[in-house]
């Protein structure tokens, strides 16, 4: 056997499953398919900032430097994950996209877009939440004049033509460069529901010191009150404020004629760039295991442990707590796989 474990994917989760197999003396590699450490979040649009203060956005061993009252900047933090992989010594194997998953008797065999093969006896999947960006099929039947990209695609507002720009999808992403574009362009943001908002500071404090506080980061994803919060997750910060005064909020987009955009309250406006802020999907094509997923092609999992001996996923929303996707609650689960593991 060639490792007691692979990790694949070496962002925020990785790394953490990567800390703790190292401090539990395991032989184990992580397989990212990125250049170097933190470039996904390099690949971000340049005004990044997260809402997590840096005293809720470190991963275990390290802390993030800075004000820990400070809000990161995307590049700060893609430092400080290539910092983090540094200072720990885990073995990442680069430019290594896993293309294929299968298991043969009792051992996985993972292949890899380089041609390598490798086999282990557990294998954790830590390619994270946001994945695979995803833009509804609507698209199809949009005019080929209208320039179109997705969220994971904007990097700032030069990059937007004159002109009328649709936002689709009012989550933190799409309300944030709404904002941002409402400097500098005439902006649309569609949004499917009414928009629940917090502020970032409250108080004084961070709205995760609140969280913190009153025990709602550590609520769990299958008790009453995490079913209500998935339904129910606000947007944080001021964006919201900025877009309501500087731009125009629609309702949900049903439909597109020429260069025509036609929203569910018969509102109908001609647009010249769409953005899709519509969220990811995790793409597991490439797991040959059958009972891996459900219908819906999520994992079947307790607490990132699935149904399948030594498979484990770690870094998806909700996975045991209100934190799991986030860097600062990443950590906890992944102590608690590397405790369970064989």
């Amino acid at each position: 056997m060639d490792f007691d474990v692979i990790v694949v994917g070496g962002g925020q989760a990785g790394l953490s499953v990567g800390y703790y197999l190292k401090k539990a003396q395991k032989q184990f590699l992580v397989l990212d398919d990125q250049k170097e450490t933190g470039d996904s979040w390099k690949n971000r649009y340049d005004s990044l900032v997260l809402f997590t203060p840096r005293s809720y956005s470190s991963l275990p061993g390290l802390k993030l430097p800075g004000n820990p009252e400070g809000y990161p900047t995307k590049n700060e933090v893609a430092g400080y994950l290539n910092e983090y992989a540094q200072d720990f010594e885990l073995p990442i194997y680069h430019n290594a996209l896993v293309v294929e998953l299968l298991k043969d008797k009792g051992a996985f065999i993972i292949k890899t877009s380089r041609g390598d093969i490798y086999r282990t006896r557990q294998v954790v999947v830590a390619s994270g939440a946001f994945h695979t960006a995803y833009i509804p099929p609507i698209t199809d039947s949009i005019s080929k004049r209208i320039i179109q990209l997705h969220a994971s695609d904007y990097r700032n507002h030069h990059q937007i033509p004159s002109g009328k720009v649709l936002v689709v999808g009012a989550g933190n992403t799409g309300v944030q460069i709404a904002a941002e574009l409402s400097d500098t362009h005439s902006v649309i943001l569609s949004c499917s529901k009414k928009i629940k908002a917090l502020p970032q500071i409250l108080l004084g404090k961070s709205l995760f010191w609140w969280l913190d506080n009153l025990g709602l980061l550590n609520v769990k994803a299958y008790s009453t009150l995490g079913k209500w919060l998935k339904r129910n997750d606000p947007i944080i910060g001021n964006d919201l404020k900025k877009v309501k005064r500087n731009a125009l909020i629609v309702d949900r987009l049903v439909d597109f004629k020429n260069d025509t955009a036609m929203f569910a309250n018969q509102t109908k406006m001609e647009v010249q760039t769409i953005i899709w802020a519509t969220g990811y999907r995790n793409d597991y094509q490439w797991i040959k295991i059958d009972g891996v997923l459900d219908k819906n092609n999520l994992p079947i999992h307790k607490r990132g442990v699935s149904d399948i001996q030594g498979l484990y996923f770690i870094g998806l929303s909700w996975q045991h707590k209100r934190g799991s996707a986030l860097i600062h609650g990443v950590g906890e689960d992944a102590e608690y796989l590397v405790n369970v593991m064989e």
